[in-house]
């Protein structure tokens, strides 16, 4: 069974970009909301991207947390595209940026459009307790933030938060 060990972490600076090495745009859309999971009535969500001129499915387990399950397939763009018409919810754009630090990849995702603003982190590690390098322009760890997650995001925008929300 595949699993993804990933940690989610808010970006405090621009420092980053001094060492990204190559960044592809995204687009993705869900085609399940943010309340089917939280109400139980799906148990994994379902994820279309376009990644460059590449595409995508994806479905990951509900847990909150740092572990899922994850399956993702390799579908042509057209399908991708087809499947984003049909998808419920917002549509997620950004711009997915490859920093290595300290032997370690990690994934600076750029949010565009109605997520524009935010700035996350992720690593994935080989278990949850893998140590890792924390560079500087590292913020408050949101692994465990629902909201984050792009499902939710693409439910209710990073641009609909109150800035006390967008501050805590």
């Amino acid at each position: 069974m595949p699993l993804e060990i990933e940690r989610k972490f808010l970006v405090t600076s621009d420092a980053w970009r001094a060492t990204a090495r190559d960044v592809v745009r995204m687009a993705q859309g869900y085609i399940n909301d943010q309340a089917a999971m939280d109400t139980g009535r799906q148990r994994a969500s379902v994820r279309v991207r376009v990644a460059g001129d590449a595409a995508f499915l994806n479905l990951k387990s509900r847990e909150l947390g740092h572990t899922r399950q994850e399956f993702e397939y390799p579908i042509p763009v057209a399908d991708a595209e087809a499947l984003l018409a049909l998808c419920v919810g917002g549509r997620i754009e950004k711009c997915r940026h490859h920093v290595e630090v300290g032997g370690r990849l990690w994934e600076v995702d750029e949010f565009l459009g109605d997520n524009a603003g935010l700035v996350v982190a992720e690593i994935e590690l080989e278990d949850a307790g893998a140590p890792f390098e924390r560079p500087a322009w590292l913020g408050a760890e949101v692994t465990d933030e629902s909201r984050y997650y792009n499902l939710a995001l693409a439910s209710r925008p990073y641009r609909a938060w109150s800035d006390l929300e967008k501050r805590a």
